[in-house]
């Protein structure tokens, strides 16, 4: 990977986390070598750029689209992490066309992109190829971040979708919507780094600073609760592997996702301008659906239903989940959760089939 540029302290704290992505690495490969690694299904890369690249798991173009819009943190095999724990093989399964924007850790010479990139061209061009190539346009789904970008973009192109599913994805950031919100603005000093690239266990670090009972402590608990069920320890053995996979960022990037979307909540008050467009509820006017895990605590309901409420669409529908044991961490726990995936996903297949 190559190095962060930076000037003063903040460039020796980011090659100790350079180190610590390596390190963190070199744990994933030994869970690989004991069978805890990610089991993929076959897919095609249709286009790509230097940011991004858009996988096609194929299926008959008459088929309903998809996009899932990965978040950017961490690598996107969550959605996929076996066989039997996989988002994509059920959408597979219930005769959608699936395609994912897998976003590629930036180089020196890409470490400006923003969230022009991230929140518009990237996904724009995706969404344009794939209407393009089956003639519709598709749903989009995003988790976590990923959601959170799918949303500024479904703002900014109000009209080149079909629907939008927000999955665990954090879309207002009041003071007091989350705890996790409220230690991002308290640490913000640190995430506002000026390095061009910012490794991904930087960004680890700081969320188990952020909300240790999240990344931590809850963890821990799941371990325990799970060890005596052997396919629950599965899943959180490769939650686990999953979490190690660091993905370094932009830190532009960073940069405007903490002051513009954590610290000023511009995204939910209409304020948030992306290339001097501007991006809010009142914009997004595709049919939408929102999850959250009632147990998730960086995407609670005070973080999505105020934007869902300022939105002028009348179609909207929030779905709650209580979570479940097992997981790893509840935060993915809508992706690989046996009771998500029997509860959650036959709800979100249904309303994209009532939208199609």
């Amino acid at each position: 990977m190559p190095s962060a540029v930076s000037e003063g302290p903040q460039t020796d704290a980011l090659s100790w986390f350079e180190l610590a992505d390596a390190m963190r690495r070199a744990h994933g490969d030994i869970l690989d070598l004991l069978g805890f690694g990610p089991d993929e299904c076959a897919y095609r890369v249709r286009a790509a750029t230097r940011y991004w690249q858009l996988r096609d798991y194929g299926g008959p173009t008459t088929q309903q689209p998809v996009l899932i819009v990965a978040a950017p943190i961490k690598r996107p095999y969550i959605w996929d992490l076996t066989p039997a724990t996989s988002a994509i093989r059920y959408l597979l399964q219930n005769r959608l066309h699936v395609y994912l924007l897998e976003w590629k850790s930036p180089s020196l010479d890409g470490g400006f992109a923003g969230l022009d990139i991230y929140g518009d061209r990237g996904i724009a061009d995706c969404v344009g190829w794939i209407s393009t190539a089956n003639g519709k346009r598709p749903f989009v789904i995003g988790h976590s971040l990923g959601g959170s970008l799918a949303a500024v973009h479904a703002a900014l192109n109000a009209d080149n979708i079909h629907g939008l599913v927000l999955l665990g994805a954090p879309l207002c950031f009041q003071p007091r919507s989350s705890g996790f919100r409220d230690a991002v603005d308290i640490l913000a000093p640190l995430l506002r780094t000026q390095a061009n690239i910012v490794p991904g266990s930087a960004i680890s670090q700081l969320s188990a600073l952020a909300s240790p009972e999240t990344f931590i402590w809850s963890r821990l608990i799941d371990h325990a609760f799970s060890s005596l069920d052997i396919k629950a320890a599965e899943i959180c053995l490769r939650v686990e592997r999953w979490a190690l996979d660091e993905v370094a960022l932009p830190g532009l990037f960073v940069r405007q996702v903490v002051q513009w979307l954590y610290q000023e909540d511009q995204f939910c008050h209409g304020a948030l301008r992306i290339r001097g467009r501007p991006a809010g509820p009142v914009a997004v006017t595709a049919p939408t659906l929102a999850v959250i895990n009632t147990a998730d605590m960086i995407a609670p309901r005070a973080s999505v239903a105020p934007f869902l409420d300022r939105m002028p669409v009348g179609d909207v529908r929030l779905l709650e989940f209580t979570g479940e044991i097992g997981v790893g961490l509840q935060h993915v726990a809508l992706l690989v959760g046996p009771r998500a995936q029997a509860e959650i996903w036959p709800a979100i297949v249904g309303w994209i089939g009532e939208h199609s």
